[in-house]
């Protein structure tokens, strides 16, 4: 069906990609409204909640649109979705929050997500650069890359859920301001709807987000590592950009970093491992330099916090995270 439709031209593919968004969006909002709901039914308490439902709602839209990617085999798609996720979140929407207002960090962020976030863009150029084992020819991310991803992915879980245990304070910050809607007592039957609703919006999101890139791909002529890292990944980012921003607006744009590097490490030892493991992931041209992006805009982000006594991201650090975007963006367009 979608495929019937998609043959009337370009501009179908660029609605139902919009559509595909709007669906993945109000898809994952609903899916962790109503598991949050069923969660303090059973008496869990918001700290757990926010850290596994809520957490993993967030990464709901990359999450799907790489299943989808990896069941049609566009597997370029689902390696430059979550890098090209990543590198948006670092440079936009960061760059963006901090010239609204200068972003604060702790010291969690500091000494532990931004580091695990330059180590998964290093793990990620180290994988791509190798040989595949096991078999399995060319280079790319392999089943065996994916593996060690999830084991770190599992040991990033366990140092969270210590160390929410340990600071309740900061935890307390980081989900202030969520709906509370995540947090009443739903009834269970609204629940199950939300989640039911949220899933078939997640699942219809991904597909026509996955079915019309390709498509706009193939009639533009350009590769599907482009429309990855550009469309795709900005679309499953919007959420976290608007977020950030309006948080700034409000001098409350502290919440912004966690936001980002948790995303960003979900992305890469959740959602990558996970699409990994289920399908190997061979590299693509310019793999090494994304790789290199997702992990010098963590990098220019601890060195900007760590290089002031506020541990802050000033405005001009802002700036730079965006400038050096634009001209890697460039870059990348002009040598497609």
């Amino acid at each position: 069906m979608i495929e019937q439709l998609l043959a009337y031209g370009w501009w179908v593919g660029a609605i139902f990609i919009v559509v595909g968004f709007v669906a993945l969006v109000k898809g994952a909002d609903y899916l962790v409204d109503g598991a949050s709901a069923i969660a303090k039914r059973f008496g869990i308490s918001d700290l757990v909640i926010g850290l596994t439902v809520v957490a993993f709602g967030t990464s709901m839209p990359e999450f799907v649109v790489n299943m989808v990617s990896v069941a049609e085999g566009s597997t370029d798609l689902a390696i430059t979705n979550i890098l090209g996720s990543n590198i948006i979140n670092t440079f936009v929407i960061l760059g963006l929050t901090a010239l609204v207002y200068p972003i604060v960090s702790q010291k969690r962020s500091r000494d532990f997500d931004i580091p695990l976030s330059i180590i998964a863009g290093v793990l990620v150029l180290i994988f791509v650069s190798l040989q595949l084992p096991f078999g399995e020819s060319g280079k790319g991310i392999g089943r065996m890359g994916g593996i060690i991803l999830l084991l770190l992915f599992c040991y990033f879980l366990y140092n969270t859920f210590r160390h929410a245990k340990e600071h309740p304070e900061e935890s307390e910050l980081t989900n202030e301001g969520e709906n509370e809607l995540r947090t009443s007592a739903l009834p269970v039957w609204r629940a199950i709807l939300l989640m039911l609703v949220g899933f078939l919006g997640l699942v219809i999101g991904g597909e026509l987000i996955v079915k019309s890139a390709v498509d706009i791909a193939m009639r533009c002529g350009v590769s599907e590592a482009i429309i990855g890292l550009t469309i795709v990944a900005l679309g499953t980012s919007l959420p976290e950009l608007a977020t950030s921003v309006i948080a700034a607006a409000k001098h409350n744009s502290d919440i912004a970093l966690g936001n980002v590097f948790g995303s960003n490490i979900f992305n890469v030892f959740f959602v990558l491992a996970t699409s990994a493991t289920i399908r190997p992931l061979p590299a693509y041209d310019g793999i090494e330099l994304d790789a290199v992006m997702a992990a010098l805009g963590s990098i220019i982000v601890w060195l900007a916090v760590k290089t002031n006594h506020e541990r802050k991201i000033q405005r001009w650090a802002g700036a730079l995270l965006l400038l050096v975007y634009g001209a890697y963006l460039t870059y990348r367009l002009l040598n497609i």
